[in-house]
């Protein structure tokens, strides 16, 4: 029962940091490899998935925010919301590479909501970087 929790944790940890809340899903990966306890595998199958499904969270927050944005009490001003479309647009669907990136991923992953990214394409993207992040991570922490 405590493995489940452990990795209900970690699934946790990992879908909050996808999202724009400040949470950091790393340290609490590298510390259960470092434990020892765990299958490596499926810590970067569950970290994965939570940070991928707290991005789509985002690509859905996105998608039908931008019904709101004219109230007045939307938090997001016009212009700034201009230029995010702009940056996306110039950059197109392959910055989506850079979601796993901090401060601008899960920014990247709200845009792509907005200008209707499609969501078979934020998927795969989205998956792609993020699990490259992990498995990255999971393969610099030493196996001693």
């Amino acid at each position: 029962m405590v493995t489940i929790s452990v990795y209900i944790g970690l699934f946790l940890s990992a879908f909050g940091a996808a999202t724009l809340l400040p949470l950091q899903s790393e340290s609490v990966l590298v510390g259960l490899i470092l434990s020892k306890k765990y299958s490596i595998y499926v810590l970067f199958c569950v970290a994965t998935v939570g940070n991928v499904l707290g991005s789509v969270i985002n690509w859905l927050l996105g998608y039908y925010i931008d019904q709101l944005r004219h109230k007045s009490w939307f938090p997001v001003k016009a212009a700034q919301m201009e230029k995010a479309q702009q940056q996306y647009q110039r950059y197109g669907h392959w910055s989506l590479l850079l979601s796993w990136v901090p401060v601008i991923g899960d920014p990247l992953t709200l845009v792509a909501g907005i200008l209707r990214e499609p969501f078979w394409k934020f998927l795969l993207l989205v998956t792609v970087a993020k699990g490259a992040r992990y498995l990255v991570l999971a393969l610099l922490v030493p196996q001693i």
